[in-house]
Formats: structure tokens, C-alpha cells, sequence
């Protein structure tokens, strides 16, 4: 028996479920987003910041799940690059976040104090995912 991911399945429910080359049905219609974020020299550290501070929990009242966030040990990535992975209940479900999210007049504000010295971002890159049958539970 292969476990299902713990982030994918329902509020409540940790199950294993035998493969069978679909997803499993709880994990059905959500999407799993990998994002990128690429930082102007010298600011990852005031973006981290503000994902600590801020955008997780503004993800949180928009319907975004927070599932990990990673920054990179070695070289070139290193020290100005940010990892992270979301997920949505839907594709459909993810437009609509995102639009909200950044319609959010208290995203505006975090954006615009934390961008008073200049941009921290210079590029996002955002991929989106399905779970497989096969992938662990990530504790």
C-alpha cells in the first residue's frame, strides 16, 4: 500500500490507499503550485520577511494553502531564491485566489512598504502540478 500525501487528502483524514493509477479521489481536482522567485541582489532576506510576516497568512484567507518553503544551499541559486509550493482546491479555484489575492487592498499595502527601497523580485516562475498515485505522505 502506497500512503497518499497528507496535504492532499480531506481536513481530518490521513489514509493509504492501494495505486491505481489515478489520484486519489480527495486529491482529485486539486492542483499543486510550484513557484519560483527569483530576487534582485541583496533581497531575499526582505522577502522572506515578508512571506513570514504577511503573504502566508493572506495566501490562508484567499483560499491558498501553504505546503513548504525552501531556499537553496549552494551556488548559483543561493542567497537570492525562494522555493515554495502551494496548493488550490481547483485550477478554477487557483484563478480566482490569485485575482483575489492581489485585489486585496492589504496585500497592496504589505507590497508597496516592503518595495519602499526598490523591487524584490526580479522574476517568478509557476508551475502547476498534480498529485501522482505514488507520492508519500509529507509529514
Amino acid at each position: 500500500m502506497l500512503p497518499t500525501a497528507s496535504w492532499a487528502s480531506s481536513p481530518g483524514t490521513n489514509s493509504s490507499v492501494e495505486p491505481t493509477g489515478e489520484n486519489p479521489p480527495e486529491a482529485s481536482s486539486a492542483v499543486y503550485e510550484l513557484r519560483v522567485y527569483h530576487t534582485y541582489e541583496g533581497k531575499l532576506d526582505d522577502l522572506l520577511r515578508r512571506f513570514r510576516d504577511h503573504s502566508m497568512q493572506l495566501f490562508e484567507k484567499h483560499g491558498i494553502k501553504n505546503v513548504a518553503y525552501w531556499t537553496p544551499t549552494d551556488d548559483p541559486l543561493k542567497g537570492k531564491t525562494l522555493f515554495y509550493i502551494i496548493s488550490h482546491a481547483s485550477r478554477e479555484a487557483a484563478t480566482d485566489n490569485w485575482k483575489a489575492f492581489r485585489d486585496d487592498p492589504e496585500w497592496q499595502s504589505v507590497q508597496a512598504k516592503s518595495e519602499a527601497n526598490g523591487k524584490l523580485v526580479e522574476k517568478v516562475d509557476s508551475t502547476f502540478l498534480t498529485l501522482t498515485d505514488f507520492s508519500p505522505t509529507i509529514r
